[in-house]
C-alpha cells in the first residue's frame, strides 16, 4: 500500500544525501555554474541548496527522491510482513477464528457431546464425547469409549486431569481427527469449556482484514515510566469479570501537540501489552478497543508505539472469546487512524455458534 508523500518533507535527513548516487555529479554541476562554492561540501548545506531550488533543471532529481525513499520501502515491507503473520495466526486450524463454542461449568458434573441428551451440547463432534467432573480445585475428564479422542496428540483412553489456561500446561483434548479441540478456561472463580474446530464458519468464511493506510507518522517514539514492583492494574473483561493484571508502567507520548498516557500490562524486563480505545472506536475501529504489542523498553526508557500494528481483540471475530477491555486510563481523546479497522463478520452458514456467552 502506497503512502502519500509530503511536499519535500523527506529531504531533511543527511543519510539520504550521503547515500544518494546523484550527490557527486550534482555538486560538480553546481560548482561549474558558480552557484555554490565550498559551502556545498556539507550535507546539511546541500539540503538547503536543494530546498532553495538551485537551478530549475534540478527539480526532477528532488521529485524522484520524494517518491521512493529507502526508509519508507523498509517500513512498508516490514508492515506488510507483520500483517501477513497476523492473518496467518488468525487462520490457524486452532486460531481465534476456529472457536465454535463456550460453555460455562455451572454444576459439579456434565456430559458432553453433540447428541440431544448431552448436558453440554456441542455444535460438532461425537454424539457422546465424555464427562467432566469438578472436584474442589481440580477438573477431571473421562472420555467415552467410542469417541476416539486424543490428549496432547496421543490417544486418550482413560480419566485425566483437565488443566485450564491458568495452569502451566493447559490440557488440549482433540476430536474429529484432531480437527476439533476442547480446552478449559478460568475467569475469576468461573470455569468454561472452550470448543474449536478447523471447519468453523468464522474461519472457513473469513472475510479478510481491513486496515488504514500504513503511515510512518503513527510509529511514535514514546517514554516508559515503570511502576513500582508488584503493582496491579484492574482489567475488566467483556463478560464483566475483573482481574488484576501485572502493571508494568506508563507509556507517555506526544501527538499533534498533545500529551497522552497509556497504562501497560507486563512483567519487568518483558514486552508490554496495551489495551486501548480511541475516538475511532465504534467509528471505524472495533467498538470495544484494540490491542497493541510493545517491545521491551531500552535502558533509557524509550519504546516505540507503532499504531499501524494496532489489532482487534479475538471478540471482534467470535462470540466465544472473553476479551479484556481498555481501562479508563487508556481511553484516548485522539483519533488513531492506523492499524486494523472493524471486522465485518459474515453470516453463519454451517459450523456456527454453540453455547451462551454469559
Amino acid at each position: 500500500m502506497l503512502i502519500t508523500r509530503r511536499s519535500l518533507g523527506y529531504c531533511h535527513g543527511s543519510v539520504w544525501f550521503t547515500r544518494a548516487r546523484w550527490v557527486g555529479p550534482l555538486l560538480a554541476r553546481a560548482r561549474a555554474r558558480g552557484i555554490c562554492t565550498g559551502i556545498c561540501t556539507g550535507t546539511g548545506m546541500l539540503a538547503m541548496f536543494l530546498l532553495a531550488g538551485c537551478g530549475r533543471d534540478m527539480a526532477p532529481a528532488v521529485t524522484s527522491i520524494q517518491l521512493a525513499p529507502a526508509a519508507d520501502k523498509v517500513f512498508l515491507a516490514e508492515n506488510q510482513a507483520w500483517r501477513a503473520q497476523r492473518l496467518k495466526e488468525l487462520l490457524k486450524p486452532d486460531g481465534w477464528t476456529s472457536l465454535v463454542g463456550l460453555h460455562w461449568l455451572e454444576t459439579k458434573a456434565h456430559s458432553i457431546g453433540s447428541g440431544p441428551g448431552s448436558d453440554i451440547r456441542l455444535a460438532v463432534g461425537p454424539s457422546r464425547l465424555g464427562r467432566i467432573a469438578v472436584d474442589d480445585d481440580a477438573v477431571w475428564f473421562t472420555p467415552e469409549t467410542a469417541a476416539m479422542l486424543t490428549a496432547e496428540g496421543k490417544p486418550l483412553t482413560g480419566r485425566i486431569r483437565f488443566y485450564s489456561d491458568r495452569d502451566a500446561q493447559p490440557t488440549r483434548i482433540g476430536f474429529d481427527g484432531d480437527k476439533g479441540q476442547l480446552t478449559l478456561i478460568q475467569r475469576g472463580d468461573r470455569r468454561a469449556l472452550r470448543v474449536r474446530h478447523a471447519s468453523a464458519d468464522a474461519r472457513v468464511h473469513f472475510a479478510g482484514l481491513d486496515y488504514w493506510p500504513a503511515d510512518p507518522e503513527w510509529r511514535i517514539t514514546a517514554h516508559f515510566v515503570p511502576s513500582a514492583a508488584g503493582n496491579a492494574l484492574p482489567i475488566v473483561d467483556i463478560i464483566g469479570i475483573t482481574a488484576d493484571q501485572p502493571h508494568a508502567g506508563t507509556v507517555e507520548f506526544d501527538k499533534n501537540g498533545q500529551h497522552y498516557r497509556l497504562e501497560a500490562i507486563g512483567e519487568p524486563g518483558q514486552p508490554l501489552f496495551v489495551v486501548f480505545a480511541d475516538r475511532t472506536s465504534g467509528h471505524g475501529s472495533y467498538p470495544a478497543g484494540r490491542f497493541l504489542d510493545v517491545a521491551v523498553p531500552d535502558p533509557q526508557g524509550r519504546v516505540v508505539l507503532d499504531f499501524n500494528r494496532a489489532y482487534n481483540p479475538p471478540c471482534a471475530f467470535t462470540a466465544f472469546a472473553t476479551c479484556p477491555l481498555p481501562p479508563p486510563e487508556n481511553r484516548l481523546d485522539l483519533e488513531v487512524t492506523a492499524g486494523e479497522k472493524r471486522y465485518q463478520r459474515p453470516e453463519p452458514q454451517s459450523v456456527g455458534m454453540s453455547g451462551a456467552l454469559r
